[in-house]
């Protein structure tokens, strides 16, 4: 068996030595010693790595889909995605300018994009079309271009021991970034457009980089805001099995009366929820009249913008 493990092509030689090192391949691959567990460990935490980097680059993507689709982001908080997204990036740049393998963070560089434009599109898509302008959400989302390049020439320009102290500081920063989410899901009884996959996979996610890099960077700071993670993704699955199905508590909604010659219409303010119609029935103007045959209720749909 050794001797066809010994001359396999060289494109998947170069490969497993770039992926797991000269060493652990010759041990693992060339010599079949599966007895070597340091380097079945670090192996291990190599193929992790590479599937996070992978998982990560099409994780936010289900959450952008239900957003796009829906041109609603009801149930996302923006200060939490503003704080996960500048989380994000400043574990990127910690890790790049350390100099870590890039299959021990590779997958924030993913998630700081796609975290970024779920933020724009969450601007993009206002909570309520009666309240807010286009023109206002256009303005906001410029603003927020801007900051966004801003912060980004900023974390790279710092000195490092500044930047080591703000990746300390991305521990309570991950926390603030979750609670808003939590709070905001527990209080309207709903998820609302945030996406399971991305919950589950940001659990499963956190999990293997406590172990990746426990095996291949030993750095407490990067291990400790995992942990964290670990435990409010957590909240946020629980949050999602609890509420799943629910579109949220009825909130009281105002309503608008119009008259006209013989009869009110009483039409609520916030009909446009409910895909832009609502059916009214109007009751008679006055009681059954003996000896007169009355109009029965009418029933319309009125568009509402």
């Amino acid at each position: 068996m050794t001797s066809i493990t010994r001359n396999l092509p060289w494109f998947i030689k170069d490969l497993g030595v770039a992926t797991v090192g000269q060493k652990c391949y010759v041990s693992l691959v060339e010599n079949l010693n599966v007895e070597d567990v340091e380097c079945l460990k670090y192996s291990l935490s190599k193929g992790l790595g590479l599937g996070i980097v992978l998982g990560g680059s099409i994780m936010k993507v289900p959450q952008l889909l239900l957003i796009v689709s829906a041109k609603s982001a009801r149930g996302l908080s923006l200060s939490a995605y503003t704080l996960e997204t500048l989380s994000y990036a400043i574990t990127l740049v910690y890790s790049y300018r350390n100099s870590f393998p890039f299959s021990t963070y590779g997958e924030n560089f993913f998630l700081t994009l796609q975290n970024i434009l779920i933020t724009f599109l969450i601007i993009h898509y206002p909570a309520s079309r009666l309240t807010r302008p286009r023109s206002s959400s256009a303005q906001r989302l410029t603003l927020a271009i801007a900051l966004t390049g801003v912060a980004g020439f900023a974390l790279y320009s710092i000195p490092p021991a500044t930047l080591s102290a703000l990746q300390l500081a991305t521990i309570p920063l991950s926390l603030f970034s979750k609670i808003p989410q939590i709070r905001q899901n527990q209080r309207a009884r709903s998820t609302g457009q945030l996406s399971a996959f991305a919950v589950i996979s940001q659990i499963v996610g956190c999990l293997a980089r406590l172990f990746t890099t426990a095996a291949e960077v030993g750095d407490l700071i990067l291990s400790a805001g995992f942990a964290l993670a670990l435990l409010l993704n957590c909240v946020l699955g629980v949050q999602m099995w609890a509420y799943w199905g629910k579109d949220g508590k009825e909130a009281s909604i105002p309503v608008v009366v119009t008259h006209t010659e013989n009869e009110k219409e009483k039409i609520p303010a916030a009909a446009w929820q409910q895909d832009g119609k609502v059916e009214v029935v109007v009751p008679p103007a006055s009681p059954a009249t003996p000896g007169v045959r009355q109009q029965p209720g009418r029933r319309w749909a009125r568009k509402v913008d």
